[in-house]
């Protein structure tokens, strides 16, 4: 895809990977509509994409409201008219398989799948409508294999794999010109290991639980020593101009898994993601 002039939709985009690639993408000459559900946040993603030179505009938007993703497609046809990427990015962490309430269950899978979801029935039909647009779904690493801690978070991610990819078929049956790819990274220095303030009221109470603390411990380790944003919007971007399905940000971490799992399911011993490798690219 030429990217001079196409319009981008990203939620999640008022920081973190969503930020770094609005960023990115606006160098290279796309207007972009930023959805987050931070108003402060966005206002301040606004005013700094704009002083760089952007033609940027931002949306207030709860991705698991499918109400809310709609608007952002009529804002940027609106505004644009038109839209031809759409970065399928706000996520949440939720704690361990072992002891999360469902309420905490629903509201991750309401966010990192349910958002996907959403961003992809506003967007696709209109892709195919006029035979063109790419969908980037951000899943993660933890999508490739299970992480101890994470298994609200695992799970949607593996969910997001498993739509991504049906999603790639389903395309490439249409004949159209819309490709998708799915964005699995490693750790990235962002604000993902803060997603609980975001939380609802009535589920912050759950952060006190001493192992979801000692998660969310090692999570901020991990991810403060990770790689740079700028790093990940790179690779999305040459993945929306060269239609590649899979960005892997953390190759030899997220092959070495795949491999392990072979082996796992051979009989082998169980696959165990390696946290200092997948915080370096």
């Amino acid at each position: 895809m030429e990217l001079e002039g196409k319009t981008a939709v990203i939620t999640g985009g008022a920081s973190g990977i969503g930020l770094a690639t609005a960023r990115r993408l606006a160098s290279s000459g796309v207007n972009l509509v930023l959805g987050d559900i931070e108003d402060a946040a966005l206002d301040g993603a606004l005013e700094g994409l704009t002083k760089e030179g952007a033609k940027v505009v931002g949306v207030h938007c709860d991705v698991a409201n499918e109400d809310d993703v709609v608007a952002l497609r009529d804002k940027a046809l609106a505004e644009f008219g038109g839209v031809h990427i759409v970065f399928n990015n706000a996520g949440v962490v939720g704690g361990p398989t072992i002891g999360t309430p469902k309420k905490v269950w629903d509201w991750v899978f309401g966010i990192d799948i349910g958002g996907v979801v959403n961003g992809i029935n506003a967007f696709v039909p209109y892709f195919l409508e006029q035979n063109e647009g790419h969908v980037v779904n951000t899943a993660s690493i933890a999508g490739l294999g299970g992480v101890p801690g994470t298994g609200a978070y695992s799970a949607s991610k593996f969910a997001v794999v498993g739509l991504s990819e049906s999603l790639f078929h389903e395309l490439a049956m249409t004949g159209k010109n819309v490709g998708v790819s799915v964005l699995c990274p490693g750790f990235v220095r962002t604000r993902i290991n803060e997603s609980h303030r975001n939380m609802p009221n009535e589920l912050i109470s759950y952060n006190e639980d001493p192992m979801v603390k000692i998660v969310n411990d090692v999570a901020f380790n991990a991810v403060n020593n990770g790689i740079d944003p700028v790093d990940v919007a790179k690779a999305v971007e040459d993945a929306i101009r060269t239609n590649e399905f899979w960005i892997l940000t953390h190759e030899r971490v997220a092959l070495s898994m795949t491999e392990q799992r072979l082996e796992w399911m051979k009989g082998g011993r169980p696959l165990m993601i390696n946290l200092e490798a997948a915080t370096k690219a």
